[in-house]
């Protein structure tokens, strides 16, 4: 924002720059102008007295130390025999009509003015034919004049004002945006941390202020709701913990087996439900909104809790795992339930001495889990992923909450038949 404050203000400030100084850099030259043309006019004053009353010889020297000692005029005189005596000889119409007419007059010429003053010698040299012209040729102002002089110091007047508005329009802009860059700064917070503190005091316009005062209010009705959601959720977990502890002792005190332990299933599966929409309700609390996890390290970790009991079975636990990867939007809890999924199923859906691979791979943008294994494979037509499907008579919430796992960090699970001829499950999880 202070960026583009300055550009816009660079470019405005730029544009009133131009319009003030290329005037006023045009006047200054025709200022300039001005005054060499006052000087000639004194010269043609001197020379008319010397050609008036001299002749051709005397005027040459006069106006050859007068050529000489000038810097920017040529003095010329012109007589009606068609000779002329200094640096510019030679007549043109503009001569012939200053003669003929009587009349001095002025002229642009080529790298400059020129001046044509006709000489009355007295007597019958009234006649054109008999008057001479002094013609004086002024230089036009140039950069290595006074001209240059002043230009030089336009540009620079130009260029300190340029330098002092944006220094102020830079105070004014940072006045604006560090409240803001404070305010984005708070905002950015909130979710990562269980207590959210209030903004600080924001200076700044007065509606920067107003946004602080909003959000500080947004952030409290926003936390007042979330502690308002966990008590009733808390709430609703110890309701339930009785009735299904009373449901628990009537199943245990029906005689039909097979019944029993169809309504135990049940009863295990309707838990589990609670303790899953318990855990999710208390996730912001557990985890905050915005957690960051070395997914890499912990999955790693995880897989290697494993390793023990896949010793105990004598089951072959082929581990490649990556030694480092990035941040991961993902909790870790999330994560090593991720991993339970996963080897949970193969340590209880296979034979114990069914093989076991486990590879972990990483990229800057993702990280790759793939669990292989020697036992039968998933059933045909099955779509692990669906909550409440089981090829195996489980709740068919494992690989569900895996899948959501993935998804949440803009990744994906896929199945699969593994070259080991069992199943093959592949979790892909990105930074974004």
């Amino acid at each position: 924002m202070r960026r583009s404050l300055l550009l816009t203000a660079a470019a405005a400030i730029s544009m009133v720059l131009l319009a003030m100084l290329v005037p006023m850099a045009i006047l200054v030259r025709s200022y300039a102008l001005e005054d060499r043309l006052a000087r000639a006019a004194l010269e043609v004053q001197a020379v008319e007295t010397v050609v008036s009353g001299q002749d051709k010889g005397v005027v040459g020297q006069y106006v050859a130390r007068l050529n000489d000692a000038a810097e920017h005029t040529r003095v010329t005189v012109l007589y009606p025999d068609g000779t002329g005596v200094g640096p510019d000889p030679g007549e043109d119409e503009r001569v012939l009509d200053a003669r003929n007419t009587g009349r001095a007059r002025v002229d642009d010429v080529a790298g400059g003015s020129q001046v044509l003053v006709p000489v009355s010698r007295g007597g019958n040299s009234a006649l054109p034919s008999l008057t001479p012209v002094i013609r004086v040729v002024v230089d036009e102002p140039g950069i290595t004049s006074a001209v240059g002089v002043a230009w030089g110091l336009l540009g620079l007047l130009a260029l300190t004002l340029l330098a002092g508005s944006l220094v102020v329009v830079d105070r004014l802009g940072r006045s604006v945006v560090q409240p803001i860059r404070r305010l984005a700064e708070h905002t950015q917070t909130l979710g990562r941390t269980g207590t959210v503190a209030p903004v600080a005091a924001v200076s700044g316009p007065r509606e920067v202020q107003e946004l602080a005062g909003a959000v500080d209010r947004l952030v409290g009705r926003i936390q007042l709701l979330l502690a308002r959601e966990r008590e009733h959720v808390a709430d609703l977990s110890h309701r339930l913990r009785t009735p299904v502890t009373a449901l628990r002792l009537r199943v245990e005190a029906v005689t039909d087996p097979d019944l029993r332990e169809r309504l135990a299933g049940d009863l295990d599966a309707l838990q589990a439900t609670v303790d899953e929409i318990v855990r999710e309700a208390r996730r912001s609390e557990r985890e905050g909104l915005d957690p960051r996890t070395d997914a890499v390290a912990v999955i790693a970790e995880r897989v290697r809790h494993w390793e023990p009991l896949a010793e105990d079975q004598g089951r072959p636990y082929d581990l490649a795992l990556a030694t480092h990867g990035p941040l991961l939007r993902t909790s870790r809890a999330d994560l090593e339930a991720l991993v339970d999924v996963l080897l949970d199923n193969v340590f209880s859906h296979t034979a114990d001495d069914a093989a076991v691979r486990v590879s972990l791979t990483a990229t800057d943008d993702r990280v790759e889990l793939v669990v292989d294994d020697a036992g039968p494979g998933l059933p045909d037509g099955l779509d692990p992923t669906g909550r409440g499907e089981s090829g195996a008579g489980s709740t068919g919430l494992g690989l569900a909450i895996a899948a959501r796992t993935a998804a949440d960090s803009g990744g994906s699970l896929t199945t699969g038949t593994s070259d080991m001829g069992g199943a093959r499950v592949a979790v892909t999880l990105r930074t974004a």
